[in-house]
């Protein structure tokens, strides 16, 4: 009952950081379970994708709720994240780790772009998405998968970066990541048959602790003044990645 709690609580507050910041669900999950439960690389990304299949429907239903979505973003990252995302499911086992130090540099890079911005003076009109969101959604996709997370870090900064409304842009990328995750499990099935049983109190608790979470958390995106959503998302971003760059150079 107390590691259920505990697997509940990780669900909890990971759909938090997510549902408000737009990223990091996995990120925080997938930590949890290779260090403290030891469960192998892919098999930590198979089940945390497994129980962010909720959580990312009832994130989408509440931003969807709360007005924080593009429709027409919606579209434009949402069919290539698909593609970009079965894609890497297939790749992880292969080659999955070896993209890891590249997407932390650019993410730590991005972070820094988004803090930089909180405290400019000069407004901007929030932009409209233009074709680079194909690519963008077809990458997110892509390293979510291979490198076991990245969806919303990728999507989320980058657009956060250069110039498009905050809140938006998180409620659009975390209703969009539904469908992305929803493609990756079932790509990640012949991975998770022979060993799913031992891991599903993990994926209870996870699921239970994201779906308390979402509706919470798309009230704070809602209601969260911009300046501090973006120095909250640039330092989270900058600060996992600086850590993840560090974790893999000392090996």
């Amino acid at each position: 009952m107390v590691q259920f709690l505990i697997y509940l609580l990780i669900g909890f507050l990971a759909q938090m950081i997510d549902g408000t910041m737009g990223m990091a669900y996995g990120v925080s999950c997938r930590t949890f379970l290779r260090t403290a439960a030891g469960v192998p690389g892919a098999t930590a990304s198979a089940v945390v994708h497994v129980s962010e299949v909720p959580t990312t429907l009832a994130s989408g239903l509440s931003h969807l709720r709360m007005k924080n979505v593009n429709l027409s973003l919606l579209w434009k990252l949402m069919i290539p994240g698909v593609i970009g995302g079965v894609v890497g499911a297939y790749i992880l086992q292969n080659a999955g780790d070896r993209f890891e130090p590249f997407i932390d540099g650019y993410l730590i890079i991005m972070g820094i772009v988004i803090i930089a911005k909180a405290f400019s003076k000069k407004e901007k009109t929030p932009r409209e998405p233009g074709a680079y969101v194909y690519p963008l959604g077809l990458a997110g996709g892509f390293f979510d998968a291979a490198g076991g997370g990245g969806w919303g870090p990728i999507v989320t900064s980058t657009m956060v970066a250069t110039g498009h409304d905050v809140k938006r842009t998180i409620g659009t990328v975390n209703t969009a990541e539904f469908v992305v995750t929803l493609a990756e499990t079932i790509a990640f099935i012949p991975t998770l048959i022979s060993d799913f049983r031992q891991y599903v109190l993990i994926v209870l608790g996870l699921i239970i602790g994201g779906v308390i979470a979402a509706p919470v958390a798309a009230w704070a995106c809602k209601k969260l003044p911009v300046k501090a959503l973006l120095v909250i998302v640039g330092t989270l971003i900058a600060g996992l990645n600086i850590w993840n760059l560090i974790k893999w150079f000392i090996g």
